[in-house]
């Protein structure tokens, strides 16, 4: 039970790593600082970025959750 656990981390961490890539960079510098911050007010983010963004939470809540159980299960 606990390879499957670790496997099952393993997986879920390379997709949290993958998903965190694909998602678009903010600008640098100042002019960078001012969209990035217009966006997140004005809500403009669209289509795969938002995907990306509540796929990479759900993993996170996923990787901890599994991470909690394998530690319980090797107590």
């Amino acid at each position: 039970m606990t390879t499957v656990l670790t496997v099952l981390i393993l997986l879920i961490a390379i997709g949290i790593i993958a998903a965190v890539l694909l998602q678009s960079g903010r600008s640098a510098g100042l002019s960078g600082a001012i969209a990035g911050a217009s966006e997140q007010v004005f809500g403009k983010r669209r289509g795969l970025d938002q995907f990306l963004g509540r796929l990479t939470v759900y993993l996170s809540i996923a990787f901890v959750a599994f991470t909690v159980l394998l530690l319980l299960l090797q107590r």
